[in-house]
């Protein structure tokens, strides 16, 4: 029994250890959302030659003049760049098209203000996920390495799966909080920014496969916890079974010795009568 609830245990600890750290990966990543923007194309010039407008012309003298009337044969939307994006809690980065790299932004400032406070009440639900996962990660470790007894183990247990519990349906919120701040984002934020197609990216992914971790390291801490006092319960009734059929059997033989002891006492109290009447009668 104490071999299998070790192994409980320590399954429930891995599990819990990567749901922590799934989460914690996902919390600082930008790329719950990615996708494309559709942007207008930047003016040809010196240092950018493609993926631009060429309106044709002196160059050097459109550049200096600013009331030059520019004409271009390219429509729809070949005026257009499909820069690539991605989006996490904190920052939205999106494809540099004048230079190379990337550039980013607050997406708590591209939110629109009223999905402000609902963004901020994912990230605050974020940051107790991922506390109330070490509080849990840290009693599993306890009860593991350090319980002396095994009421100790059952408290410490009890205990983790509470919490991890809780830190799982607060990590389920606010996933569903950050999703639907980004949606109303698409359709209500910056025009610069609005994606033209957008999926969701891995962190996303990483973010609801730590939540399944966690309800399943909770399941396996309170199945351990289960299955340890049912164990108990039966032991204690097999030992409770076996105490009352010895007692009886006790009991039993004591009442068997106290009526051979009776009997014999009777007999020798009869050999004395007679030998006492033998003893006593005239020759």
């Amino acid at each position: 029994m104490k071999t299998n609830r070790r192994c409980r245990a320590l399954l429930a600890v891995s599990l819990n250890l990567m749901a922590l750290l799934f989460s914690t990966t996902a919390f600082i990543t930008t790329h719950w959302c990615e996708g494309t923007q559709r942007v207008p194309k930047p003016s040809c010039g010196k240092e950018k030659k493609t993926n631009c407008l060429n309106y044709g012309g002196n160059e050097t003298a459109n550049e200096t003049n600013q009331n030059v009337v520019h004409y271009s044969w390219e429509t729809g939307d070949d005026r257009f760049l499909f820069r690539y994006f991605h989006t996490g809690i904190w920052y939205s980065c999106e494809e540099n098209i004048n230079a190379a790299g990337e550039k980013c932004r607050s997406f708590i400032d591209l939110a629109p203000a009223s999905e402000k406070g609902v963004l901020w009440l994912s990230v605050v639900s974020e940051v107790l996920y991922i506390m109330l996962l070490v509080v849990g990660f840290s009693l599993m470790c306890l009860e593991l390495f350090h319980s002396s007894s095994v009421i100790d183990g059952l408290k410490l247990n009890a205990f983790a799966a509470v919490f991890t519990v809780l830190s799982g349906l607060l990590g389920m919120v606010a996933h569903m909080m950050y999703t639907q701040v980004f949606q109303v984002t698409v359709s209500l934020g910056p025009e610069d920014w609005r994606p033209h197609s957008w999926d969701y990216g891995w962190s996303f992914c990483l973010a609801w496969g730590s939540f399944t971790c966690c309800m399943a390291a909770s399941v396996t801490t309170l199945n351990s916890y289960t299955k340890t006092v049912i164990e108990f319960r039966h032991k204690r009734k097999i030992f409770e079974q076996g105490f009352r059929e010895e007692q009886n059997f006790l009991d039993q033989e004591a009442i068997k010795y106290f009526r051979e002891r009776s009997e014999e006492e009777r007999a020798e109290a009869g050999d004395l009568r007679l030998q006492c009447l033998h003893s006593c009668s005239p020759n």
